[in-house]
């Protein structure tokens, strides 16, 4: 389904000490993808932890669209500010955007 929440990510200024901490609390399974980025599994919805310099400082929701470009102009549209524009990262294409509350959040389609 298209325009849901299936996605968040935690930034964190040490991924290694935030990926342990997540196993041992509540034993979920992390996938590393590199030296900036861990993927979350087995939370009850998929996840990452970035800690890369351009991440975002708060932990952050990404909706799922079957079309980013009608995602992009549906957000401009009802007031969002695009903060980060598209780009590619592996399994997908996306942007980030903060809502008139001051939420950062993401939109993002896979391409796998």
């Amino acid at each position: 389904m298209a325009d849901q929440i299936d996605y968040i990510e935690f930034p964190s200024s040490n991924r290694a000490v935030t990926s342990a901490f997540f196993q041992a609390a509540f034993g979920w399974g992390i996938t590393s993808y590199g030296p900036d980025y861990d993927g979350i599994n087995n939370a009850g919805i998929d996840g990452g932890i970035d800690q890369a310099a351009e991440k975002v400082s708060s932990t952050m929701a990404v909706v799922r669209t079957d079309d980013l470009d009608a995602a992009e102009r549906r957000v401009i549209a009802a007031g969002g500010l695009i903060t980060r524009p598209q780009f590619d990262f592996p399994g997908g294409r996306r942007f980030h955007f903060r809502e008139p509350g001051g939420n950062e959040m993401a939109v993002y389609i896979a391409t796998e």
